[in-house]
């Protein structure tokens, strides 16, 4: 009897369990919930909260296009999740398999061995981004560069510098280096506008360099299926970037969906083909294919929640950004769009809804009605609709790095991109090629995680020389 006393003694003394919060994605709706979870739950020894990120980095997405066209170094625009958050769980690897009943998440990372984690939780949110859309065409998913990561920019950038020497050496032919000059995007929202214009600003930019190429050789070319560029700007705006951008020297192709991409080209409907060698594909994105294998209602791809962004179901689990389809209480209960300003308040807004479920209370719907939106176009010019007014130009441009500016993370962030920006300025775009042939050649593929892999055989592909 005094054993079993003893035994509910120590039953009753010991700690409760901790409660596991689990966010898997580092995006912005991910990184936004795992930097409020900290603030409000860092302190506490009953919580644990585990942030999963296939990267170790929080990535601003917006520049992504200026660190292709050498406007700002990669490391400008990324911060260590590990320095933004020291007081979170860190785990780098990329979401195998999710197992809602069960409550288990596992996560697979490493080189040669790719080995694989399981982690439990009690709490779970979703916020795995997106995935560059190929609609099921193995030749633009073979033959195209992406605008996605940070991998994806620094590629592109390689890309545009390796095609500019070889188009330069004497032994190529006018026609063909017409062909190797010529640079293809294809999507008119706005990744395709902005690496359109960056692309453009870039190879003019550095011509001064490249004596053998005139700038009558170079050929951009914007071709996207709508109506008009930037449809989520109105067609106005659209007309005004599309507009501009011909004033700029790219040639824009509307009301166009592209058939195929080979080596030889982009193949349009009507047969023809545009001779290149490098084609950057934004033409849209999917959520990630895992999500397909979960007994959970889809929207479109995208899984479909509640206003307060949980999923029906499955308590404690919640969804938001792009893999998510959340309704927009202020428009009808349309899905939100996937924009960075609405996934960072939808992270705001579960980190608070986790919280909440911690002490037993209900959430808040997400409640968020879009302040505008912004674009450039290249040479220092750009389009925006703010609360309802249009502006266009320079100052459309100055109002974009401004507003950009302040929204990202860190003040160290914020120094290193106004520094970048103030020696755009005053200097050349700098053609230093950071990736070349012999080092992709050397680079052991099945040592690479998945994504560094397929970046590297997109650009093979793209680069006959370098495969083995």
């Amino acid at each position: 009897m005094g054993a079993d006393n003893q035994s509910k003694g120590l039953c009753v003394g010991a700690p409760p369990p901790r409660k596991r919060v689990l966010i898997l994605g580092g995006g912005f709706a991910g990184m936004y919930a795992a930097l409020h979870l900290e603030r409000q739950l860092g302190k506490r020894d009953d919580v644990e909260v585990t942030l999963v990120s296939r990267d170790n980095f929080f990535l601003f997405t917006p520049m992504l296009h200026e660190v292709a066209a050498s406007d700002l170094n990669a490391t400008a625009i990324v911060i260590s999740l590990r320095k933004l958050m020291p007081r979170l769980t860190f785990v780098e690897g990329d979401v195998s398999g999710l197992d809602l009943e069960s409550k288990r998440v596992t996560v697979a990372h490493g080189g040669l061995d790719g080995h694989s984690h399981t982690l439990e939780y009690d709490y779970m949110v979703m916020a795995m981004g997106s995935e560059t859309n190929f609609f099921g065409k193995p030749g633009p998913r073979d033959y195209s560069l992406t605008m996605k990561t940070l991998g994806d920019a620094m590629l592109l950038r390689n890309c545009l510098v390796d095609r500019l020497e070889e188009a330069d050496a004497d032994c190529i032919t006018m026609g063909t280096r017409n062909a190797i000059v010529t640079f293809v995007v294809v999507g008119g929202g706005f990744a395709g506008v902005e690496a359109a214009g960056a692309i453009n600003d870039f190879i003019h930019g550095a011509l001064p360099f490249y004596p053998n190429i005139q700038h009558a050789n170079v050929r951009v070319m914007l071709v996207h299926g709508g109506k008009e560029v930037l449809p989520e700007l109105g067609e106005d705006l659209g007309a005004y970037a599309r507009q501009k951008l011909i004033e700029h020297g790219v040639e824009v192709r509307t009301g166009i969906h592209v058939k195929d991409v080979t080596e030889a080209g982009v193949e349009l409907p009507d047969g023809t083909v545009v001779p290149t060698k490098t084609v950057v594909w934004t033409a849209g994105v999917t959520p990630p294919s895992l999500l397909c294998t979960l007994p959970c209602e889809m929207e479109r791809g995208r899984l479909k929640v509640n206003a307060r962004m949980e999923v029906p179901g499955f308590p404690g689990v919640w969804a938001l950004g792009d893999c998510a389809s959340v309704p927009d209480v202020t428009n009808g209960g349309k899905p939100c769009p996937p924009t960075a300003q609405h996934a960072l308040r939808q992270g705001v807004t579960v980190a608070g809804n986790v919280s909440a479920a911690l002490k037993g209370q209900p959430g808040k719907a997400f409640r968020y009605k879009m302040l505008g939106q912004l674009a450039t176009i290249g040479q220092r010019s750009g389009v925006a609709r703010i609360l309802g007014l249009k502006f266009s130009g320079t100052f459309a441009w100055v109002l974009w790095r401004t507003v950009y500016l302040f929204k990202l993370p860190k003040l160290e962030t914020k120094v290193r991109v106004a520094m970048g920006w103030t020696l755009d300025l005053f200097f050349r775009k700098d053609v230093v090629q950071l990736i070349g042939p012999r080092e992709l050649d050397q680079l052991t593929l099945p040592a690479l995680p998945l994504n560094s892999r397929q970046q590297v055989r997109q650009v093979q592909a793209l680069h006959p020389r370098t495969q083995h």
